[in-house]
């Protein structure tokens, strides 16, 4: 748990994993701030999980890492990356959930069996983009081999009517909330969802713009809420922006 404010303080004024540490009276922020990590049980979970799972035939999903970022530069979180890729080959029936806001380490920080074409079956990359100024981030997952590259448009803070969807299956859309919440441009996840459509790229409309979260769940009076189809890693070629492989979208249950 931790991290260290290395983006602009615009994005990072209202973080919830800040918010909440500190709430806790956990001194975690800050580069050279001691980083807190779970013990043994926290870790065993998701082998339950998993057995669960595989003796139901069905595939869990797991969000991993929320309270800090997996591909931060920093020696704890070196040492529990290594560990979640041991945990993640263990649990072959988890799809597991990474998020990073740190595109630019994220290849130099896979695991050497990553795999050129697809990399792992149960892994989605994700990078977090708040607006048009951190659009670098897509470009730079968009060359990563996975099932399902992701982004997160939360917290909304401007249009990413200029953003790319090349190589992006996914995108989650969520106005800011909590005290002090900035308000959202209804325009934003319009023009995202249309962007989504023509791209054959799932949008899922998480919330709006609100105090709580969650609240706000509709974009102009229905829930939009599709997942992506996992698939092999296809590394866009720069030639044809007319070679996409169809994406099914799966309507949520």
């Amino acid at each position: 748990m931790g991290l260290y404010e290395s983006f602009a303080g615009l994005l990072s004024a209202h973080c919830y994993a800040e918010t909440l540490s500190s709430r806790y009276g956990h001194s975690v922020w800050g580069p050279k701030a001691e980083r807190r990590t779970f013990g043994a049980k926290h870790w065993d979970e998701p082998r339950r999980w998993n057995a669960q799972a595989e003796k139901e035939g069905r595939r869990v999903k797991v969000f991993s890492s929320s309270m800090c970022d997996i591909f931060e530069d920093h020696p704890t979180i070196e040492w529990e990356r290594e560990k979640l890729w041991d945990l993640i080959r263990e649990t072959p029936w988890i799809d597991w959930q990474l998020l990073t806001k740190r595109a630019d380490r994220i290849a130099d920080n896979l695991p050497s069996d990553w795999g050129f074409d697809s990399g792992w079956h149960n892994v989605w990359l994700g990078v977090s983009i708040e607006n048009m100024d951190y659009a670098w981030r897509a470009a730079h997952l968009s060359q990563i081999p996975a099932v399902v590259r992701f982004i997160s448009f939360e917290p909304a803070l401007g249009p990413l009517d200029d953003l790319s969807l090349r190589g992006i299956s996914w995108v989650i859309y969520g106005g800011e909330s909590g005290a002090g919440y900035r308000a959202h441009d209804l325009d934003w996840p319009r023009v995202m969802l249309r962007k989504c459509a023509e791209a054959e790229c799932a949008f899922f409309y998480k919330q709006s713009s609100a105090p709580r979260t969650e609240m706000g769940i509709e974009l102009d009076g229905q829930i939009v809420r599709f997942w992506p189809t996992p698939r092999p890693g296809v590394i866009p070629s720069p030639r044809s922006a007319g070679d996409r492989q169809r994406l099914p979208m799966v309507a949520a249950r």
